[in-house]
């Protein structure tokens, strides 16, 4: 048995905020919850004074990249990157090598994942081979237990197909996520069109407009499908702006910020170089500030990490020849806090929903809260610890936040049977 001690609860579910006991039985369910609990006979007492406990985090974006390029990260290593962030559950994106298009792919995930103590989640592809030109089988992917379905890194460029997987996806009752960057305006990816990091390292960037087109259709066959859709990774004032007017006309809509563009702006592209290349890229101080007041008025359901491992290799290139993409589970709590907690845009419990209860009420996730009976799903942290990330538990550390002082610690979770919080 386990008993946490001392801690402040912090429970966007139950809008509880105080100081409570958690009493977690041998079955890895929450027993009892009180203001105090008396240390229980073969129990391990943990004294979370100062920490907060709340749901574990829940991150809907991120790419373990197992099967096919497992030099970059494997999902034993994803997942032990996850633990470190605070996350009990992830959902793997699809771009895999080979694609996640088949039963095959998806039951070598799903196998793979029974050996980690968190919920490692495998969406799968939209189209076949992420192609873009012929749907996956839906029905029979989603009856093995595929979440949702993806083409993430590819933008679904054919409105036609796009309607139509909208439809299929609406008679299922299942999410897609799409990543919104047509090709036409990405004249070169990974840094802002017109930028000085444009300008500095010799390529012309990817334009708001690639990213905002394809939203604006997108939301208007939401609108006429009514299928349950979400934007990743939102980059742009206009973006945001757009999503919450098609929410407002009744769109089943949702969006994704990340933890770097809610941060950073294009000119910490100039200090970090290839790592601070991202698709989308980084945008300006405008565009991070609308992404805030998008976050603050739920416009923005969701923090993704966009979790994106590459190798040393691979990202230490002249910046056009270099992979896009950052790590960002390990980090992602600490900077959120640090950027957006410390800084008074928003509040702890606010931070809690945007990173735990609306991606996991994305996907239908239930039994998350911290209540009597559920299994425990928890991350201690502690909101005042300084923090300067230099190593990492993932595989890669392509990431501008390494070495840069931070606020907020994840001391640990607690996932069923499994706790990760160091002994006193």
């Amino acid at each position: 048995m386990l008993l946490i001690q001392n801690g402040t609860v912090l429970d966007p579910y139950t809008d509880t905020n105080k100081k409570l006991d958690i009493l977690v039985g041998d079955d890895g369910l929450i027993h009892r919850i009180a203001p105090h609990i008396d240390a229980v006979a073969g129990a391990r007492v943990l004294d979370a004074s100062g920490c907060t406990i709340s749901p574990g985090l829940v991150d809907v974006h991120v790419h373990f990249r197992d099967p096919g390029q497992t030099e970059k990260e494997d999902i034993l290593t994803g997942a032990a990157a996850a633990i470190a962030g605070g996350y009990t559950t992830v959902v793997c994106m699809a771009n895999t090598k080979p694609v996640c298009d088949n039963l095959r792919t998806l039951e070598y995930v799903q196998d793979k994942a029974e050996q980690v103590p968190i919920h490692v989640l495998q969406a799968c592809a939209v189209t076949r081979e992420l192609k873009g030109k012929e749907l996956t089988d839906f029905e029979t992917l989603h009856a093995a237990g595929a979440p949702g379905f993806t083409d993430d890194g590819i933008n679904l460029t054919s409105g036609r197909l796009c309607m139509q997987a909208m439809q299929r996806a609406k008679a299922l009752g299942v999410p897609l996520s799409f990543h919104e960057e047509d090709p036409a305006y990405v004249l070169s990816p990974g840094v802002n069109y017109g930028s000085e990091a444009a300008a500095k390292f010799g390529v012309l960037g990817a334009m708001r407009s690639s990213e905002e087109e394809m939203i604006a259709r997108d939301i208007e066959l939401a609108l006429l499908t009514g299928a349950r859709v979400a934007f990743q990774h939102v980059s742009s004032g206009r973006s945001v702006s757009l999503i919450r007017e098609g929410k407002a006309r009744g769109a089943d809509i949702h969006a994704e910020a990340t933890p770097h563009h809610l941060s950073m702006t294009e000119d910490d592209v100039l200090m970090f170089g290839v790592n601070a290349r991202m698709n989308p890229p980084l945008r300006t101080e405008a565009d991070r500030q609308a992404l805030i007041a998008g976050l603050l008025d739920g416009t923005i359901d969701m923090i993704a990490t966009d979790h994106a491992p590459h190798t040393a290799e691979q990202k230490n290139k002249p910046f056009a020849q270099s992979m896009s993409g950052i790590t960002g589970l390990e980090t992602a709590f600490s900077v959120c806090n640090s950027a957006l907690v410390r800084t008074g845009r928003i509040t702890p419990m606010q931070l809690m929903r945007a990173m735990s209860q609306n991606p996991a009420a994305f996907y239908g996730l239930t039994g998350k809260e911290i209540r009597e009976g559920n299994r425990a799903e928890l991350m201690l942290a502690d909101w005042d610890a300084d923090v300067t990330y230099t190593q990492f538990r993932s595989k890669s550390y392509n990431t501008p936040f390494a070495g840069l002082p931070l606020t907020g610690k994840v001391v640990g979770i607690v996932c069923g049977t499994y706790c990760s919080v160091p002994e006193s």
